[in-house]
């Protein structure tokens, strides 16, 4: 097998294994960035540590559906169904 050929080979298994764990890059970000808003300003702000599960699960679940209403109108559904 020449190098080329291993390297092509290579990218594509790697995407592949990529593509496994993240389908949508931006839904990837956005709950990175979330997640270290969360780890750096929480503490700071004095919030109660019994609301920073709330406030964690909140903001993944806004992520969650503003991702989920993106990409359906992306693929042209609408409320209609059609």
């Amino acid at each position: 097998m020449k190098r080329e050929d291993f390297m092509q080979w290579f990218r594509v298994i790697f995407r592949e294994i990529v593509g496994l764990f993240v389908d949508d890059g931006s839904l990837a970000i956005a709950i990175i960035v979330w997640l270290g808003i969360v780890w750096l300003l929480l503490p700071r702000l004095g919030v109660f540590s019994r609301w920073n599960g709330l406030i964690l699960f909140a903001g993944l679940g806004c992520i969650l559906v503003e991702n989920t209403l993106r990409c359906a109108r992306r693929s042209g559904y609408t409320e209609s169904g059609k």
